[in-house]
């Protein structure tokens, strides 16, 4: 999937990743959702995923909430550093665990819709322009959106579908 260039294209792109990644599951029968994925990763099975994403989502919101305030937000996310994303990704693991599917589907559902109206109340220029933010750094907010719907949903597909096969 072509990395989004503009705010059109990171509007299309991620919802169709999203739905496509939705539409999976849901095609899927009750047995197959709650299945347990092969060993070998750490997100055993779609309500690990979902709420990795969700979760991904949410620190999005609080980086962008922060940064937009004028304030620099702890990235990635309090006590951890971009090196460390794994021991992150693995207490985002722990945290959910005992979640429910429906539940999990419910947050990413919710969570993806406060990211994308994020999106959409920003002009090209505000999504795609390096350094428009001293929060971001040296990149363009655009960049921090791509990752956490777009690019991390085309992740959880192909995990979904290594796992499945």
């Amino acid at each position: 999937m072509p990395r989004p260039k503009n705010k059109t294209e990171l509007l299309d792109i991620s919802k169709m990743n999203f739905e496509a990644l939705m539409s999976f599951i849901e095609s899927m029968s009750q047995k197959e959702q709650n299945q347990e994925f092969p060993k070998g990763t750490m997100n055993r099975n779609f309500r690990d995923v979902l709420m990795h994403l969700h979760h991904w989502h949410l620190m999005m919101l609080e980086w962008y909430t922060i940064g937009m305030r004028g304030e620099k937000p702890e990235m990635p996310a309090k006590g951890y550093t971009w090196k460390s994303t794994p021991e992150l990704n693995k207490w985002i693991w722990e945290k959910y665990s005992d979640i429910r599917l429906e539940d999990a589907m419910e947050n990413v559902n919710s969570s993806y819709n406060k990211v994308r109206d994020i999106i959409a109340k920003h002009s090209n220029e505000e999504l795609f322009e390096k350094k428009r933010y001293k929060w971001t750094g040296t990149t363009s907010l655009g960049a921090y959106l791509i990752s956490a719907t777009s690019s991390h949903y085309d992740w959880a597909i192909k995990l979904i579908k290594k796992a499945k096969n």
